[in-house]
């Protein structure tokens, strides 16, 4: 039986990379979904950002409460249980009736998602220090291709059969995956042996008493609030004039985030490297100039042609998504330079802080939507993206 102590080779990498991409689809696919899943249950445009906001909470509860157990218990054991609950969830969705019964599925399948950050630590506990960052930067390319992914092959389904298709084919790729990852994964047996309650209270005393981890959780939680965001309110703004988009081509839209994920694998190498710091306050610059970029294409109105707009759009889609990423990938890497007997907890606060974030952001999309359209959204990013420099400021010498 293959167990995790052993060396990760390229070929394991690959399997990492592409479970956690796979699985995270779930989390961010109800972004580009709102338009069409919000009438027919009869949730209005101010609310209809709840939608996207139930995965994320659903996610982060996961965080806080199931993935510490990666810590105590098995991991492959634990990944295949939570994989099977993700399977249920999604056909829940897939038939839910009405609004109150989507959300609660939505957040329950958001929890269960949560077993990428037990994967997550399994491959970095496989990699030899001095290439964890390589390693985490490389898992961490396929989970933001699965972000960047879930969108338009969301928006694609959704435009070919149906929104609640989509839930039904997610349900079937969760139950397959859970069976290949238990043929597959290798056992990573607890890392520590400690009650669940003291389990979960010694996650305030990771927090109080680890500063880099409230740093990068709070910077990823505004950087995670900034990208949530931008794509649930990209939907609604690629819907009206001049653009005037059906499903198929925001789809399409969302497609240009993609090469975003492409760049994940420098940043993990750039943290190898020494140079952390100026790397984030690069991506917190970038994500500055997205919402520019975004508010500029997206200030065109009726009458426009809207290619120059849409070129916009895209850069600013493409470059925010870089940034959010680069910050990502850098905070993991510190995180998991900690304490290895905590890497499970460390990575569930961490997460599951700046997941709090995504979920604010979504919720405050559809809000800012109905006060002032595109351009509250825009302004807020800026001012999300300023606060992360001023965290980069405050907190210089960590």
């Amino acid at each position: 039986m293959k167990r995790a102590d052993q060396c990760i080779t390229p070929g394991l990498t690959r399997v990492f990379a592409v479970s956690v991409g796979l699985i995270v689809t779930n989390v961010f696919a109800p972004q580009t979904l709102i338009g069409v899943m919000a009438p027919p249950l009869g949730l209005g445009q101010s609310v209809s950002g709840l939608i996207a906001m139930a995965t994320l909470l659903g996610y982060a509860a996961g965080l806080f409460l199931l993935v510490p157990l990666g810590d105590i218990v098995e991991n492959r054991a634990l990944v295949v249980r939570m994989l099977s609950c993700a399977a249920i969830a999604a056909l829940a969705a897939a038939f839910a009736p009405s609004a109150a019964t989507l959300l609660v599925a939505l957040a329950c399948l958001g929890a269960a998602c949560s077993a990428i950050q037990v994967l997550v630590p399994i491959a970095a506990s496989m990699a030899a220090p001095e290439r964890r960052g390589g390693v985490i930067g490389d898992v961490m390319s396929g989970l933001m291709v699965g972000i960047l992914l879930a969108r338009p092959v969301a928006s694609f389904v959704a435009d070919l059969w149906g929104w609640r298709s989509y839930y039904g084919l997610s349900g079937a790729a969760m139950a397959a995956l859970a069976v290949f990852l238990a043929l597959r994964l290798p056992r990573r047996p607890a890392q520590a042996r400690t009650r669940y309650s003291a389990l979960l209270l010694s996650l305030w005393h990771l927090l109080r008493n680890e500063p880099v981890l409230r740093v990068r959780a709070l910077s990823a939680g505004l950087a995670m609030a900034a990208f949530s965001l931008f794509w649930t309110a990209v939907a609604l703004r690629l819907a009206g004039p001049p653009f005037l988009l059906d499903q198929r081509g925001i789809a399409l839209f969302a497609l240009a985030g993609a090469g975003g994920a492409l760049v994940t694998p420098f940043f993990g190498r750039a943290g190898d490297r020494g140079w952390t710091r100026p790397a984030t306050i690069a991506c917190h610059l970038l994500v500055a100039v997205s919402f520019v970029l975004a508010g500029w294409g997206g200030a065109f109105g009726a009458g426009s042609s809207a290619v120059w707009p849409l070129l916009l759009l895209g850069l600013g889609a493409v470059v925010v998504d870089i940034g959010v990423t680069g910050d990502q990938t850098l905070g993991r890497r510190a995180i998991n330079l900690l304490q290895p007997e905590a890497r499970g907890r460390l990575n569930a606060l961490f997460v599951g802080l700046f997941f709090l974030g995504g979920a604010v952001g979504s919720a405050l999309s559809g809000l800012l939507w109905s006060l002032g359209s595109w351009p509250a959204v825009c302004g807020t990013g800026v001012v999300l993206a300023l606060a992360m420099l001023l965290v980069d400021w405050r907190c210089r010498r960590l």
